[in-house]
Formats: C-alpha cells, structure tokens, sequence
C-alpha cells in the first residue's frame, strides 16, 4: 500500500509515532489495547487518537478511504514508516507484534516457535472471521450491538435466532479452547497474547448480542474478567469515547 499524507493538520505536528482513527467499538478497541500493553512495555510507543463517528459516516469521507478504501475503523498510521496505513484490527495487532514487539511479550516467534505462532494465527483468525462477524452483523453502534436485535427497521425473528445462536456455538469453541487454561495460546495454561486481545472485546459486550450471561460458559466468564483485570486492558477500553 502506498503510503497517504494525513489530513489533519492537528495531527501533522505531533512527535508520537502512531495516530489512530478510533471508535468505542470491539474492532476499535482491539488496537488501544494492544497500543496500551505495547506502552507499558516499550517507553517509545505512544500515539494520538483521532476520533471518528462512525454515527455521521465520517470513515466514509474522501479523506477516511484514501486511508482506508474500505470505511471502516479502526485504522493506525505508522509516522515512522512515512505515515503507513493500516487497516483491519488482525492485520493492525500483528504488524504492531512484528515490527514494535521485540521481545514477543504478546505473540510467538513464527521461526523459534512456529507451531505456536500457527497456534496464535488460527485463534486470531477464528475470531476475526467468526466471534466478530456473527456477533456484530451490520454496522456497531457504541458498543456494538447486533445489527438485528438494535438496528435493524424491522423485527426479523429468524435472523436474531439465527445470529445468536452461532455467537452461543462460538463462545462454546471457547470454552472448550480455555479448559484449564487461562489463556487461548501458548504452552500449559497459555499466555496473554493478541489472539485474547482480538477476541475479548467482542466477548465483553456479549448482552448487547443478547446473551445476558456468561454463565453457560464458565471458562469464558473467568478469562474475560482477567483480560479486563489488566490495566493496560482497561486504559485501552476508555480510548475513542
């Protein structure tokens, strides 16, 4: 991708290596945390937030798709590396662990550990493809709530059930996945990495997809309430609102 000036003036002065184009949303906040942890880690991260609201379309301005040709948040742009783009929370959580990740405090080495690294990437990908997707359908609002329970015009009961249920078969992936364990990668009980960090903020805002507990999946409910225990974690959930 080639790289594209930003648009804001207000962020072309800034010293800070990253800005990110946020909303409160799962997918937004996917890259705060993961920016959050990185921080506390490494003194040279740091970064602005520029805020979008989604509610006005304003990621589907002209200047929004140079960044991002498909409109959607979050998107990070990398200002030591010319102001590079980069957009899908996936694609963002593992070009911050390859390039700014040194010591691989949150994924695995693809070449020293690469069954754990394929381990990493499966995890990452079946929550990016399936816990997101299924829970979320439609555009978010604050929070993200699923489209047919908030958004849509008109009631469709097949869609709700239809929607619900697979989030429900999802979360059971997981539950069997974090059977003791108390993280979804990594050797024994795992550790934290950003396969937790794609997943849990879709998982955190179950009842908006209209599953009022996590009690069904015991497993789950305990690794959520460590995820969201870190502070960097809750820092992270607090940016774009």
């Amino acid at each position: 991708m080639s790289r594209i000036p930003l648009s804001h003036p207000t962020m072309s002065t800034s010293t800070k290596p990253f800005v990110l184009y946020t909303a409160p949303t799962p997918n937004g906040f996917q890259a705060s945390v993961l920016l959050e942890e990185l921080k506390t880690v490494y003194p040279g991260i740091d970064y602005d937030v520029e805020k979008i609201d989604i509610s006005k379309n304003v990621q589907k301005e002209p200047w929004f798709i140079k960044l991002n040709p498909n409109g959607r948040i979050p998107v990070l742009v990398d200002r030591q590396r010319d102001n590079f783009p980069v957009f899908e929370t996936a694609a963002i959580l593992l070009y911050l662990s390859h390039n700014y990740d040194k010591d691989m405090k949150f994924w695995y080495d693809p070449v020293k550990s690469p069954s754990d690294y394929s381990e990493l990437l499966q995890w990452i990908f079946f929550a990016h493809g399936g816990v997101g997707p299924m829970q979320g359908q439609g555009r978010p609002t604050y929070l993200a709530a699923n489209h047919f329970n908030h958004s849509a015009p008109e009631d469709i009961p097949y869609a709700k059930k239809r929607y619900l249920e697979e989030t429900k078969r999802l979360y059971g992936v997981l539950e069997i996945r974090l059977t003791d364990r108390d993280w979804l990668v990594g050797p024994g009980r795992g550790k934290y990495t950003i396969a937790d960090v794609k997943a849990f903020p879709w998982v955190r805002v179950h009842a908006y997809a209209g599953i009022e507990s996590l009690d069904e999946w015991p497993n789950v409910k305990a690794w959520l309430a460590r995820a969201i225990e870190r502070p960097a974690a809750q820092a992270g959930l607090q940016v774009g609102k």
